[in-house]
């Protein structure tokens, strides 16, 4: 099922949508499909469509201090801050965004919590043994925290198992959510359903907090980039959402 997940939303990617609408306006020799194709690609990869849609999945939401922070039973970090290279010896974990990590530890240091929770993020393709949340341990103990204060959920491959592997771990309901802020409303939907009292902690702000100028208005590939991880997004909620009520109708 991951491997369907990943994929789906690769298909309806801008980039992709893009390539079968110009390839079938070619076949057809109509015009108007490779023009509505090329549009499209443009759209997506400026930044005035890209922030515009970007801003919709961060919501209201906002950066704020970990000191102003409400107090919980636990901080749970959910994985997604790190990727794997090939090293001399084997494959070796570097940092891909370190946000969600260091906000565990930020939480962790202003007292909002006892114990400092990371999930065992660990995908079927990767070539290595070490869950993320093992690897995160190991840094957070590096930073000071007490090995005792930190615990790594079972192995997880998307949201709704992190969600199902913390609450196999703790008894606790009062958590503090740390996550990327386009993430933020589906993992919350998704730790709610396990029971637990959430308060979010958002982080890993995509959208810039400047005015706009004319450079934004062309075309760049940074700028597709979020407008493709806009896409998984929504496919992502729409999914969890039919998956919800499916179960609800059930039960």
């Amino acid at each position: 099922m991951i491997y369907f997940h990943k994929i789906l939303p690769l298909i309806l990617s801008p980039l992709i949508v893009t390539m079968l609408l110009v390839a079938y306006g070619v076949i057809k020799n109509n015009k108007r499909y490779s023009v509505a194709g090329l549009v499209l690609l443009y759209a997506s990869s400026t930044f005035v469509i890209a922030d515009f849609l970007f801003a919709k999945l961060e919501g209201q939401d906002l950066r704020i201090e970990a000191k102003d922070a409400p107090r919980a039973d636990a901080i749970v970090v959910l994985s997604g801050t790190m990727t794997h290279v090939q090293g001399a010896a084997g494959p070796v974990t570097e940092w891909n965004d370190a946000d969600r990590f260091f906000a565990g530890l930020e939480l962790y240091q202003a007292g909002k919590a006892p114990r400092l929770i990371f999930t065992g993020g660990l995908l079927p393709w990767e070539k290595t043994s070490q869950t993320e949340g093992a690897v995160l341990k190991a840094h957070a103990q590096r930073f000071g925290i007490p090995e005792a204060s930190i615990g790594v959920s079972g192995e997880a491959q998307n949201t709704s198992q992190e969600a199902v592997a913390v609450r196999a771990m703790l008894t606790d309901s009062k958590i503090l959510l740390v996550t990327s802020a386009f993430h933020m409303d589906r993992a919350k939907q998704q730790f709610e359903r396990q029971g637990f009292e959430v308060s979010a902690f958002p982080v890993d702000f995509k959208v810039r907090g400047k005015a706009f100028t004319p450079m934004d208005f062309l075309p760049d590939p940074r700028a597709l980039g979020l407008t493709d991880m806009v896409v998984r997004e929504w496919i992502g909620r729409l999914y969890y959402q039919l998956r919800a009520w499916i179960q609800d109708s059930r039960s």
